[in-house]
């Protein structure tokens, strides 16, 4: 084990200095700046749009950017030179994707931030716990209608959940010495004060006072490898793999591990129906393409076979979430022609399968296949990247179940009886096309105040634990360090909020956000500000949340090897490339599931409203 105190949290590594923007795009860069906050970019045409966003993306590359890595560290674990098989193999844990820097982003390795560290240090208490999480939760957040993103099918929510069991985890937080929120006396929950778990601390930091602020390890690789199928250690991606022809096991009717249930997801606080769903169905697919390549190397051992089956599939799921997923949810015409230029270029998709690529610029040919690029600090996912993917409101708490051949009722159900062990009864009751054509067919809900689901306001744990999900997300946000909303804006470069009234378009809102947050304008936090703010055409969550995905969305790209140099038919195999690109979301929907054909043919993007049966 080493111990490396390694400085303080930098921005970049040195060589920014030498890589400081032309004057030309220093001042491209501050006009498009000057351009959105007078005009806004979802107010001007596409091409104009798409420019100004290019300059917003150039600013945060080099202005939101922060570097943890480079707080004092110690007992971080060992790792050698790379191996031959580390240039074209995804490891278990993440580690040696950046061959010069085996640990980055490796599983168990710290987030990253959008802010910097004097802006990162949560607040002491009684101040974080004010307003109240639970007075937020009830006053603002309760669904008593709902309120669906009609642009928008139901995948949308578990396609998010099976994304960020992929990206990020804190872990299950302690109850040794918990948060203690006090109830109003009006409050029916059973007791106060409500308890909730700390996040756990970070066991790399040395004890002792550095003037930094706190940081916390990613439990999941921070790579887009798709971990959430295959683990985050050689033992449990040992353990989910068959044995034979690179293949994955695939449960039946159940888990895959009817005899272990630490491995099983169920007891894991956020397993639902959804989630499961979207893992059955990237199963079938990795052992799709593992007899896809079998045909065409007939010689290739097990693990031959699962390592670049690895590779295509998660390469197929970043393609999926970057320019089909995102550009549904966030369907202005300029953001959906932004995210497929991330993958295509703005060249476009004709001219990428067409010519492959022209030239060396992203902007032109996109990021995949392109040079890899950590923009001098190295790579990690965020502590806000994290804060702006809380979107319970798109989970519904009540649920049609169909029949994909006749659209004809089979059940009817509550969130409740979607979620943890309860999933199973669901799968072993229908067939997955049906599941599928019943989320197909229905809509999520609108990332909004007054639209959290009920059943997360009074959930219950696996292990027995009650909490009120809507409350915990306010407060980890603070306990992380996460500024609040106007702050947040400030930091991101927008204009903040001048008071209640221009903070959202709905005057009722207003009144009760004054009320709430005391008529301070600076208190009202990140997750509620960007619940209440206008939206833009076509989005199901917040322009303030956009300009993180601005940044990250490309940065998970541009940093990851597997994406960027190493994309390429040596790595992945021709076939593996094929694949890739010659898929999407419908695709492989239709591959395991044909019964879904006429459903899916009335749209372009599975993630749009499906015509029914």
């Amino acid at each position: 084990m080493s111990t490396a105190p390694r400085g303080s949290g930098r921005r970049s590594d040195p060589r920014q200095a030498g890589d400081a923007p032309s004057p030309f795009l220093a001042l491209y860069n501050r006009l498009m700046l000057a351009v959105d906050h007078r005009i806004g970019w979802q107010n001007l045409p596409k091409p104009l749009g798409l420019l100004t966003l290019l300059g917003l993306r150039n600013i945060l590359r080099r202005q939101n950017l922060f570097d943890t890595s480079g707080y004092p560290s110690q007992d971080l674990p060992d790792t050698g030179p790379p191996e031959a098989r580390h240039r074209t193999e995804r490891t278990a844990d993440g580690t040696y994707n950046d061959l010069d820097d085996p640990r980055m982003g490796m599983a168990r390795s710290r987030f990253g931030r959008n802010v910097p560290p004097t802006a990162a240090f949560p607040e002491p208490e009684p101040e974080i716990l004010s307003p109240s999480p639970r007075e937020i939760s009830r006053a603002l957040l309760t669904r008593h209608t709902f309120i669906p993103a009609e642009s928008v099918n139901a995948l949308v929510a578990a396609w998010l959940q099976f994304m960020i069991r992929d990206w990020v985890s804190h872990g299950q937080g302690s109850m040794d010495r918990p948060w203690q929120i006090e109830l109003a006396d009006d409050d029916p929950w059973p007791a106060s004060p409500m308890p909730v778990a700390r996040t756990l601390p970070d066991p790399t930091r040395p004890a002792n006072g550095d003037g930094l602020p706190p940081t916390h390890l990613n439990e999941n690789s921070h790579w887009w490898d798709a971990s959430q199928l295959y683990g985050n250690d050689p033992a449990a991606q040992q353990a989910l793999r068959s044995g034979t022809d690179g293949k994955l096991r695939v449960p039946h009717n159940g888990s895959l591990f009817p005899d272990e249930p630490e491995r099983d997801p169920a007891h894991t606080p956020g397993f639902w129906l959804g989630l499961a769903m979207m893992h059955l169905l990237f199963l079938q697919e990795h052992n799709a393409i593992c007899d896809r390549l079998r045909h065409e190397y007939p010689g290739w051992s097990d693990e031959q076979l699962f390592q670049r089956a690895r590779l295509i599939n998660a390469a197929l799921i970043a393609k999926i979430h970057t320019v089909e997923w995102t550009p549904a949810v966030i369907s202005h015409p300029t953001t959906i022609a932004a995210l497929r230029a991330n993958w295509f270029g703005i060249l476009g998709e004709r001219v990428h399968k067409l010519l492959g690529r022209i030239s060396g610029s992203e902007v032109l040919s996109g990021i995949v296949g392109g040079r890899t690029d950590h923009f001098g600090v190295p790579y990690a996912l965020t502590e806000e990247f994290v804060a702006v993917y809380r979107m319970h409101p798109l989970i519904p708490d009540d649920w049609s179940f169909r029949s994909a051949a006749d659209n004809s009722l089979l059940q009817e159900a509550t969130f409740r009886e979607l979620s943890g062990p309860y999933a199973y009864d669901i799968l072993r009751k229908h067939a997955l096309p049906d599941l599928f054509y019943s989320f197909g067919t229905s809509h999520p809900g609108l990332v909004t105040l007054h639209n959290y689901p009920k059943f997360l306001q009074e959930f219950q744990r696996p292990d027995d634990q009650l909490m009120d999900l809507a409350a915990v997300d306010i407060l980890r946000i603070r306990e992380l360090g996460v500024p609040r909303y106007n702050e947040f804006r400030r930091l991101l470069h927008l204009k903040p909020a001048e008071d209640f009234a221009s903070l959202t378009d709905d005057p009722s809102w207003a009144e009760e956000l004054r009320r709430m947050y005391d008529d301070d304008i600076e208190r009202v936090d990140l997750m509620v500000g960007m619940y209440a703010e206008p939206r833009p055409k076509g989005f199901a969550f917040s322009d303030t949340a956009f300009r993180i995905f601005i940044l990250m969305a490309s940065r998970r790209l541009n940093s990851d090897r597997f994406l960027t140099r190493d994309y390429t038919p040596q790595v992945y195999t021709q076939t593996g490339l094929d694949w890739i690109e010659n898929n999407s979301m419908t695709t492989v929907l239709l591959r395991h599931f044909p019964e879904l054909r006429s459903s899916l043919r009335s749209v372009d993007n599975a993630f749009a409203p499906w015509k029914a049966s």
